[in-house]
C-alpha cells in the first residue's frame, strides 16, 4: 500500500560522472564517500525539573439529605387515672314537727356519685425500633444469549521504505572508546483498546412469548396486555434483533374461516407491538415456530438477528 503524499525515492547512485572539463584528465575519479561516522556518545541526562505545585480543589457540594429514619414504635399506654371517693351525700330533710318528744331519727345518707375521671397519664417513652424484616428472595435472573467473539482485525499494510542516506566522507582513523549505555527510556503509553466485538448473532428463530386468545375471538386478553411493552423494551435494548409473529394453526385445522381468524389475531399482536414502540420494519409474520408445538388460539412471538 502506498501512503498518500509519500513515495519511495530510488537509491542514490555511486557511479562516477566526471565533470565535462575533466573528461581527459589522467587523475583517477574521486573515490566514493565513506560510510557515515559512528553515532556520538549519548549526552548526560538533564537535571530533574522542580516539583509541581499541588493546589487543593474547591470543596465539593453538600451531599443530598439522607432518607428519613424509620418511625419509632408506639409508646406504652399511660397509667390509669386515679379513683377517688365521691363527696358525701346531702343531709336528709328535717322531719315534720311533732309532739314534743324525743329527737327525731337521723335522715338516711344521700346516694354517692362516681368520682371525677383522673387526669390522662403522661405519654410513655418511645419503644425500641422493631427488628428489620428479612430480605425478600431474589427474583430469578434472565440472561440474553452470549454474543459471539469479535473477529480479529486485519493486518495493517507495510509502511513504505525510508530514504537511503547519503554516504558520508570519512578518513580512516582510530576508533573511539565505546560510549556509556544511555539511561533506559520511559515506558511507552498503553496502546488503544481494540474495537468492540460484533453483537451476538441469533441465527435461528427463538421462541420468546405467546399471546393466547379466547375461542373465536381476535382481541388481546387483559392477562397479556403488558407483554407488548416488555417485548418493545427488550428489542430497544437489543437493536440488532427482529421480531417474528407466527399465528399458524394446529395442522389438523383446515377451515378457511379459521385461517382468517388466525390472520386477524396476528394483526392484533402486530398493532399492539407497534403501539408499544417496536418499529414496523422489524416485525415479520409467517411460519417460524416448531410445527410440532402449534396449537389453536395462540400467536407465538419469536426473535432472531435482523438480516
Amino acid at each position: 500500500m502506498i501512503v498518500a503524499g509519500c513515495a519511495t525515492k530510488p537509491a542514490a547512485s555511486t557511479a562516477y560522472n566526471p565533470p565535462a572539463n575533466q573528461s581527459d584528465s589522467l587523475v583517477g575519479p574521486r573515490g566514493p564517500d565513506g560510510p557515515t561516522g559512528a553515532t556520538g556518545a549519548q549526552g548526560e541526562t538533564g537535571a530533574r525539573g522542580a516539583p509541581g505545585v499541588a493546589i487543593a480543589g474547591m470543596r465539593g457540594a453538600d451531599g443530598a439529605t439522607g432518607a428519613t429514619g424509620a418511625q419509632g414504635a408506639t409508646g406504652a399506654t399511660g397509667a390509669a387515672g386515679e379513683v377517688r371517693r365521691g363527696a358525701a351525700g346531702k343531709a336528709g330533710a328535717t322531719g315534720a314537727t311533732g309532739a314534743q318528744g324525743a329527737t327525731g331519727l337521723t335522715g338516711e345518707q344521700g346516694a354517692s356519685t362516681a368520682g371525677y375521671t383522673g387526669a390522662t397519664g403522661a405519654t410513655g417513652a418511645t419503644g425500641a425500633q422493631g427488628a428489620t424484616g428479612a430480605t425478600g428472595a431474589q427474583g430469578s435472573t434472565l440472561y440474553g444469549p452470549t454474543g459471539a467473539v469479535g473477529r480479529t482485525g486485519s493486518t495493517g499494510a507495510q509502511g513504505v521504505s525510508g530514504e537511503e542516506g547519503i554516504q558520508g566522507r570519512t578518513t580512516e582513523g582510530v576508533a573511539g572508546s565505546t560510549g556509556f549505555t544511555g539511561a533506559t527510556g520511559a515506558k511507552g503509553t498503553t496502546g488503544d483498546q481494540g474495537d468492540k466485538g460484533v453483537v451476538g448473532i441469533v441465527g435461528t428463530w427463538t421462541s420468546y412469548r405467546d399471546f393466547n386468545f379466547a375461542y373465536n375471538d381476535d382481541r388481546i386478553q387483559n392477562a397479556d396486555s403488558a407483554k407488548s411493552g416488555n417485548i418493545a423494551a427488550y428489542l430497544k435494548s437489543n437493536p440488532s434483533l427482529q421480531i417474528g409473529l407466527d399465528g399458524s394453526m394446529d395442522p389438523r385445522g383446515s377451515d378457511p374461516k379459521d385461517q382468517d381468524l388466525s390472520n386477524r389475531r396476528v394483526a392484533a399482536v402486530r398493532s399492539a407491538l407497534i403501539d408499544a414502540g417496536v418499529p414496523a420494519y422489524k416485525i415479520r409474520t409467517g411460519s417460524f415456530g416448531d410445527s410440532q408445538t402449534r396449537r389453536d388460539r395462540r400467536v407465538e412471538v419469536l426473535f432472531a438477528t435482523a438480516n
